[in-house]
C-alpha cells in the first residue's frame, strides 16, 4: 500500500538512534514518516501537515511527551497519541491512558505489536475525520434545505418531516410550482438514515417521454440504436438512498406500470437485459396536479397512487402564508448580500408591496425578485422602484404612496405584463412567472383571457 494511502505519522524522540530505527521500520510498513528531536521542533509541523497519529517519547529535555499530549488534546483532540518511554511506571502509564492516550509502550517496544496498534490508531483517526465531514455535510445540507416559516401549515410540514425522516414509507408532496417541494424532499433525506447514500432527483416533466424509461431504469450496451455502453439508471443510482420523482403526474401510463412493479418487487431490469437487479430505496414524489382527478380521467394509475401516497405533505402556496414573506425575504436578502458583498435593507413600502402581491410563481419567484433587487441595488435600501414591473402593476409609471391592489388585481397585472413582455409567447411568460404552462392557462381561463 502506498505511503499516502497508509497514513502520515509523526515520531518525536530526543534519542537520534531510536528515532532513526523507528522511522525506518514504519517507513517500510508504508507510512509517510515525519520526525522531530523535540516537542519544540514538532509543534510547528502541525500547522503544515494533517497527521494521522503521533508516536512520542515521554521524557525529553524541555517540553515532555505529556506536555505535547496536553497541547494536542486542546488543539488536535482527534489525533491519537502513542507513548514510548524507557522510564515506564504504572503511575505514568495510568495517567497517560486515563487522559486519553491511545496506547503506552515501554522501550524497546514489541515492533510487531506496535505496528498493529498504530494501524488501529490511524484507522480510528480516519473514521473520526470521515464522521466529522459527514456531520458537517449534513449540517450544511440541513441549513440549505431547512423550511422557513411560522405559518401553522408550515409547522405541520416540519412535524411530518421529523416524524418520517427515517421511515421507508413513500411520501407524496403536493403543491403548486415553486412552493419548495424539492426542498422538502431534500429535507426528508438529510439528517436521517437515508442520508448515508445518494439523493437522486428526476424531473419527470423535463425528460422527453421516449427517454424517461431508459433514464429511470438504465440500459445495456446495444439495447437500442445509440446505446454504445451500459448506463446505470436513476433508480439504481438511488439504491440505499432517496429517489425523488418531481412532477410524477407527467409520467406516461406505461412507465407508471413499470414503476409500480419496481416498488412492489424492489427490483429492476435494465433495457436490453433480463437480469433482475435488487434495489432498496426510499421514494419521495411530488406533483402540482390533482392526481385523484387525473385518475378519474384515466391519466394516472390508482394502484400507483396508493403506493406513492402513504404519507402526504401538502404545501400551501405563498399567497396563503403572507406572514412568512418577511422571513423569506430576510433569508434571501442575507444569502444574496453575502454573495454580492453588499449590506442592504428592504423599505417598509417595498415589503408591503411584496406582501400584497399574489406570487403566482410562489417562493421561487420571490427568491428571484430578491436576487434581482440585490444585484441591481445601488444604495443601501431596496425600495419599490427596485421591484419588477409585475409587482407594481403593468401600467404603473408611478407608485402612489399607500397604493395597495387586491391579490387578484396584482396577479392579473403580472400575467398581462408577462404576456406583453414575451410578445404573447405563453411558454416564455410562464417561465418568467416561475409557473408551469398548465398553471398559466388555468389563470388565463380564470381571468377570461384565454
Amino acid at each position: 500500500m502506498a505511503a499516502q494511502e497508509k497514513g502520515t505519522i509523526l515520531i518525536v524522540d530526543d534519542e537520534p538512534n531510536a528515532l532513526k530505527v523507528l522511522a525506518a521500520i514504519m517507513g517500510e510498513e508504508g507510512y509517510r514518516v515525519v520526525t522531530a528531536g523535540s516537542v519544540e521542533a514538532a509543534l510547528p509541523r502541525f500547522k503544515e501537515i494533517d497527521f494521522d497519529a503521533v508516536i512520542t517519547d515521554m521524557k525529553m529535555p524541555g517540553l515532555s511527551g505529556m506536555d505535547l499530549f496536553g497541547i494536542l488534546a486542546n488543539e488536535h483532540p482527534d489525533i491519537p497519541v502513542i507513548f514510548l518511554t524507557a522510564y515506564g511506571s504504572v503511575e505514568s502509564a495510568v495517567e497517560a491512558m486515563t487522559r486519553g492516550a491511545f496506547y503506552y509502550f515501554i522501550k524497546p517496544p514489541d515492533y510487531l505489536n506496535l505496528k498493529g496498534i498504530l494501524s488501529r490508531a490511524v484507522e480510528q483517526r480516519r473514521l473520526k475525520r470521515e464522521l466529522f465531514e459527514l456531520k458537517k455535510r449534513l449540517n450544511d445540507e440541513r441549513k440549505e434545505f431547512r423550511l422557513i416559516g411560522s405559518d401553522p401549515e408550515v409547522r405541520k410540514i416540519l412535524d411530518i418531516v421529523d416524524a418520517v425522516r427515517d421511515s421507508e414509507s413513500s411520501v407524496l408532496i403536493c403543491g403548486e410550482t415553486g412552493t419548495g417541494k424539492e426542498m422538502i424532499a431534500r429535507s426528508l433525506h438529510c439528517g436521517g438514515t437515508w442520508a448515508k447514500k445518494n439523493f437522486v432527483a428526476v424531473n419527470c416533466a423535463a425528460i422527453p417521454r421516449e427517454l424517461i424509461e431508459s433514464e429511470l431504469f438504465g440500459y445495456e450496451k446495444g439495447a437500442f440504436t445509440g446505446a454504445s455502453a451500459r448506463r446505470i439508471g436513476r433508480v439504481e443510482q438511488a439504491a440505499g438512498g432517496t429517489l425523488f420523482l418531481d412532477e410524477i403526474g407527467e409520467l406516461d401510463l406505461s412507465v407508471q406500470a413499470k414503476l409500480l412493479r419496481v416498488l412492489q418487487e424492489k427490483e429492476i431490469e435494465r433495457l436490453g437485459s433480463n437480469e433482475k437487479i435488487s434495489v432498496h430505496f426510499r421514494l419521495v414524489s411530488s406533483t402540482n396536479r390533482d392526481l385523484l382527478a387525473e385518475i378519474k380521467m384515466g391519466r394516472f394509475r390508482q394502484d400507483l397512487y396508493y403506493r406513492l401516497n402513504v404519507v402526504q405533505v401538502t404545501v400551501p402556496p405563498l399567497r396563503e402564508r403572507r406572514p412568512d414573506i418577511p422571513l423569506l425575504v430576510a433569508e434571501f436578502l442575507r444569502e444574496f448580500c453575502a454573495r454580492e458583498g453588499k449590506v442592504l435593507s428592504v423599505s417598509d413600502e417595498a415589503m408591503d408591496i411584496m406582501q400584497s402581491y399574489a406570487w403566482p410563481g410562489n417562493i421561487r419567484q420571490l427568491r428571484n425578485v430578491v436576487e434581482r433587487a440585490v444585484v441591481l441595488a445601488r444604495g443601501q435600501e431596496i425600495g419599490p422602484r427596485a421591484l419588477p414591473a409585475e409587482l407594481l402593476g403593468a401600467n404603473d409609471n408611478s407608485i402612489p404612496s399607500g397604493a395597495v391592489k387586491t391579490m387578484r388585481e396584482r396577479e392579473l397585472a403580472a400575467v398581462k405584463e408577462a404576456l406583453e413582455r414575451c410578445a404573447g409567447n405563453k411558454s416564455e411568460a410562464a417561465r418568467s412567472l416561475g409557473i408551469s404552462r398548465k398553471a398559466l392557462y388555468k389563470r388565463l381561463n380564470d381571468y377570461g383571457l384565454s
